[in-house]
């Protein structure tokens, strides 16, 4: 969940777990075995995303030229996202259902990584000094610990009501995580 270093390190070593959570997935038939590294998945894009949104996109909003609609895009792509997730967590893993949503998600975010790690990352890199990033960084792997980890498609996606509100949410997602054992790694590859 927190890798270390400047919010740019440490959003693409989550791409990089986001990517390898999808690998797994090609990689496997079995309906429980996929349910289980989908429900990981899961769990990182949220917080993931929650992070991304309380504090990287106010800083493109801040610190690039057109922030507001660099930031704009990427919550709407992270809204999409979010739905499709709540889909498949209603989705039977066994079925060819899940398949086309795992698909679509999986396209869907590996562009959405892609563009940011081709894009807005160097143009962050380029625009904020080191202080800045390593500050960004900090709070980013804050925000994680105490994110939601399950898709919550209505709840706000902006300051300063993600701020107030995710940390609840991310408390009740983590109790019902831990009644059910969802989220454990048993299937590591």
């Amino acid at each position: 969940m927190g890798h270390g270093g400047d919010v740019v390190a440490e959003l693409t070593a989550d791409h990089d777990e986001v990517k390898e959570y999808f690998r797994r997935l090609g990689r496997t038939t079995a309906a429980e075995e996929r349910r289980n590294i989908a429900d990981l998945l899961t769990i990182e894009l949220v917080r993931h995303s929650v992070a991304e949104e309380q504090y990287l996109y106010p800083a493109v909003r801040e610190h690039l030229q057109d922030g507001d609609v660099i930031a704009d895009k990427e919550i709407a792509d992270h809204g999409r996202a979010e739905r499709l997730m709540k889909q498949l967590q209603e989705e039977d893993a066994a079925g060819t259902r899940f398949t086309s949503v795992l698909r679509e998600l999986e396209a869907d975010v590996l562009a959405h990584i892609h563009d940011e790690e081709q894009n807005l990352f160097p143009a962050l890199r380029h625009a904020c000094g080191k202080e800045v990033l390593d500050e960004l960084g900090d709070k980013t792997r804050r925000a994680k610990k105490t994110a939601p980890t399950r898709p919550h498609p209505g709840s706000p996606s902006t300051p300063p009501a993600n701020k107030l509100l995710a940390p609840g949410l991310g408390l009740v997602d983590r109790a019902r995580d831990l009644l059910t054992g969802r989220g454990k790694d048993d299937a590591a590859a």
